[in-house]
């Protein structure tokens, strides 16, 4: 079975938010906050913090992709979505 993750773009209005919803979205129970970089991120997207076992198969859709792709530094963005790509277990839909 794939899990499907959403993450919602018209929450993501900066680097701190797409943390927050990154945070909110992808980890479950945790006492603790994950790092704020994109390293950490990574990991996230690895699985094994709440919301998807290590390596599972996950469906990553991001609903209102173009609100942050117009609220995001190009730069961050690019480093973003070549983290999810490199990732074999994340498969992404960028949903208007």
């Amino acid at each position: 079975m794939i899990a499907e993750v959403v993450i919602n773009g018209s929450r993501i209005t900066s680097e701190k938010s797409f943390y927050n919803e990154i945070e909110k979205v992808l980890t479950n129970g945790l006492n603790w906050k994950i790092g704020r970089n994109l390293d950490a991120f990574n990991d996230v997207l690895r699985g094994g913090f709440g919301q998807f076992d290590c390596d599972e198969k996950i469906i990553l859709k991001w609903k209102n992709f173009p609100k942050s792709e117009a609220s995001l530094k190009p730069q961050f963005l690019r480093m973003v979505l070549e983290i999810i790509e490199e990732n074999d277990n994340v498969s992404l839909l960028k949903v208007h």
